[in-house]
């Protein structure tokens, strides 16, 4: 696919761009550094952010803004959002991680329609959660796919792809930094091959698997299961909605584990210093707790916190135990 950095740009598009986290702000960042012009982005609306609840305004608005691009806020592509957008006459749609669905009569809005990135090899892990339920299935390679938006999730056809490798200790925070970057670099060639007419769509081969939205209780852990199920689920999960277990009716974040292949086995859940290092055992090898963020407290290292402790062992319990 042409570049935008090549000696014969293609022709100039206008762009409608439509996202929300941080994981969208390098697509927005370089389209608008591109010969394209973004003439609006579509973000989801301030919300409260952290203890204070504090007014913030997503990543990709900060972006926007600094960059001098008009924002439309809202939590849905429609109503007043639809038609400040077919005042713009686009020529193309971009979104990614928006955060919500295009539906008619926003879908035809502009010339060429829409086109999403979107962190996963299509049609595996179709929705909202693809690197986090890539990494919690044990995946061990991933990447990023550039597609037509049709009124089915995630099913249109593609117009590139690029593949990633899944690092062993690598969390979804860190693998979707990683993949919104050379993500942004896929997207800006399929909107040049797109303005010059050199895009061609195939369509999705292979079995569908779904990525839901992840909710909090997927970040309980359930240690009656291997270890590598449990150190998948805990990077998985990390660091959003993130990973914890109950000790002694209290709830404790896991912030980073790591699978102790070389200590003695112990029983699923059982949690105990051993030697300078603290261990709670799973169906296979025990994994060693490294960081923790206790509730109430600042995270620390975890025989920081276990010394803060009775020093007894103690049982991680899962939801379905703790609520008993």
């Amino acid at each position: 696919m042409s570049s935008s950095l090549s000696d014969s740009p293609s022709p100039s598009l206008r762009l409608v761009f439509a996202g929300s986290p941080a994981a969208a702000v390098p697509s927005l960042s370089l389209l608008a550094a591109s010969h394209h012009h973004v003439v609006s982005v579509v973000t989801r609306a301030d919300s409260p952010q952290g203890r204070r609840g504090v007014l913030t305004a997503t990543p990709v608005a900060v972006e926007a803004e600094k960059l001098g691009i008009p924002v439309i806020r809202s939590n849905r592509l429609a109503g007043s959002a639809t038609e400040l957008v077919q005042q713009l006459q686009p020529d193309l749609g971009v979104i990614v991680a928006y955060g919500g669905l295009v539906r008619e009569p926003l879908l035809s809005a502009p010339r060429l329609g829409w086109i999403n990135l979107h962190f996963s090899l299509l049609p595996r892990w179709r929705g909202a959660a693809p690197v986090q339920r890539a990494i919690m299935a044990g995946d061990d390679v991933t990447g990023a796919t550039v597609f037509q938006l049709v009124p089915e999730l995630d099913a249109g056809d593609i117009y590139g792809r690029m593949t990633a490798t899944i690092g062993a200790n690598q969390t979804a925070g860190h693998l979707l930094e990683s993949l919104s970057g050379t993500g942004a670099e896929l997207l800006l060639g399929v909107v040049d091959a797109l303005a010059d007419g050199s895009a061609r769509g195939e369509v999705q081969r292979g079995d569908v698997t779904l990525a839901p939205k992840l909710a909090l209780a997927d970040g309980d852990i359930d240690w009656t299961q291997p270890a590598s199920a449990v150190d998948a689920v805990i990077r998985g999960v990390t660091p959003e909605p993130g990973a914890f277990t109950t000790i002694d009716g209290v709830r404790l974040k896991l912030l980073d584990v790591a699978i102790a292949r070389d200590a003695a086995r112990q029983e699923p859940g059982v949690i105990d210093l051993v030697g300078s290092i603290v261990l709670v055992g799973t169906a296979t090898d025990p994994l060693q707790l490294v960081t923790v963020h206790p509730a109430g407290r600042k995270a620390m290292d975890a025989a920081s916190w276990w010394r803060g402790r009775d020093g007894a062992p103690a049982l991680a319990l899962t939801s379905t135990e703790a609520s008993s």
